[in-house]
């Protein structure tokens, strides 16, 4: 069992009744007006004691001076440790410091910013690059070819024969992998994957508030434009609708907007029919009115003029 977990708590009685020396210590450190009242103490070990006392220095409000004594076995006489400044529990103290990559959030990129990646990131695996096949001319493509014209076979160490694809075959599985995407360094691992749906599926997915009230889902859309080259692309598509929320985002194949393609066809305007001029049949009109074809006949008074 060790020392510390055996020794007692109880403060040594010289140590803890050494307050003034303690103190005589801090003001031959930092001087007699940055040395407050005594604040109390610690046991830091056996015969170790820190004595706390308050500063009055304005910049440093809530730390205190702490002052560690301490005596030998069987010694009388205190000595002094140490005299450092350190925060209390109401002292104002900088955050925990941080790393960047945890301190990242999305959107703090800008421009010229260059965001490195870590050699085994998690969200990232190895693609297929061809460079694990050994060049046709080379020494151990040479080893590993049987010799014999027009046969694509190997030589096991244990002289076994194993077939081997042709290069014409190798350049097929390249041309494929770089039309799936998969010629580069490193692609998304299953892990990235799920992360990258989990992200698009918080804003543009089946339970947003706009899929909620939404007539119908994405999947249905015209202007949906569907992903390849990804399993992704059974799950998520993009919207091209410029009216969208969502124009120009990776959208759920669950998620839906008003702005459905669907959802309310807008009926054809109604065409007026052209006008019907009949330019053939002549209308007579008379030139001078018939007086006596009126409303008001002449026997009828006349009406007077003026205001009533």
């Amino acid at each position: 069992m060790s020392a510390a977990t055996t020794r007692s708590r109880t403060p040594d009685r010289l140590c803890a009744e050494a307050v003034e020396f303690a103190r005589h210590a801090a003001v031959a450190a930092v001087g007699a007006t940055a040395v407050g009242a005594h604040l109390g103490l610690d046991v830091e070990g056996d015969r170790v004691v820190t004595h706390y006392f308050a500063t009055t220095e304005k910049a440093y409000r809530g730390w205190r001076w702490a002052v560690t004594v301490t005596r030998a076995a069987r010694a009388k006489q205190v000595t002094l440790d140490e005299t450092v400044l350190l925060p209390g529990p109401e002292a104002l103290i900088a955050p925990e410091w941080v790393p960047w990559s945890e301190r990242l959030r999305p959107g703090d990129l800008g421009p010229g910013d260059l965001l490195p990646t870590e050699a085994d990131d998690l969200r990232l695996e190895p693609g297929y690059s061809g460079d694990d096949e050994p060049a046709p001319n080379s020494v151990l493509a040479e080893d590993r070819l049987s010799g014999i014209a027009g046969e694509d076979v190997a030589i096991e160490p244990n002289g076994e024969r194993v077939a081997v694809a042709p290069e014409t075959e190798r350049a097929e599985i390249a041309s494929v992998a770089n039309e799936l995407g998969m010629g580069r360094a490193r692609v998304l691992s299953r892990l990235g994957l799920n992360l990258a749906a989990d992200r698009w599926e918080k804003e543009f997915g089946a339970h947003s508030p706009m899929a909620q009230a939404a007539p119908a889902a994405c999947v249905s859309c015209g202007f949906l434009v569907p992903l390849s080259g990804s399993s992704l692309s059974q799950a998520f598509g993009v919207c091209s609708n410029e009216f969208s929320p969502a124009d120009g985002r990776i959208v759920s194949l669950a998620y839906g907007c008003g702005a459905h393609s669907e959802a309310a066809v807008m009926p054809a305007p109604v065409v007026p029919a052209p006008p019907v001029l009949d330019e053939l049949s002549l209308e007579p009109l008379p030139l001078h009115p018939d007086r006596s074809g009126g409303s008001v006949e002449e026997s009828t008074p006349a009406e007077e003029l003026g205001h009533s």
